[in-house]
């Protein structure tokens, strides 16, 4: 499994940026999806997950500002984040569980930067 991370840059507070995130190889199926972020000197940390049926969950610091959904048929995870702040400011990865034992896969990471 592949995953390949798009959408990050730079915004000013208070604007927004979309990240998708899409799946693609040889795979039976996708699981649980979701969005992690790791920002300079820090550990990385959850963002968001969804389910393959669509259950989500997500980190209190962005509960309000930030959306997941998926699209089953292009096994692809979106994030779409609102009212940006500063201390948005990491790399955001996308990572994927795939089959029967579940494992894990990590995309490459997309950086996003908001300024004050």
């Amino acid at each position: 499994v592949q995953l390949q991370a798009f959408g990050g840059g730079l915004v000013q507070a208070g604007g927004y940026l979309r990240l998708s995130c899409a799946a693609s190889g040889s795979f039976f199926s996708i699981h649980t999806m979701g969005w992690y972020r790791q920002a300079p000197g820090k550990q990385r940390e959850l963002v968001a997950t969804i389910t393959s049926g669509g259950s989500t969950n997500s980190a209190d610091s962005v509960k309000g500002r930030f959306t997941i959904s998926r699209d089953n048929a292009k096994n692809t995870v979106y994030l779409q984040m609102n009212s940006l702040k500063p201390e948005d400011t990491a790399v955001y990865y996308c990572k994927a569980h795939e089959g029967s034992n579940w494992h894990a896969y990590w995309g490459q990471g997309t950086q996003v930067t908001v300024s004050s």
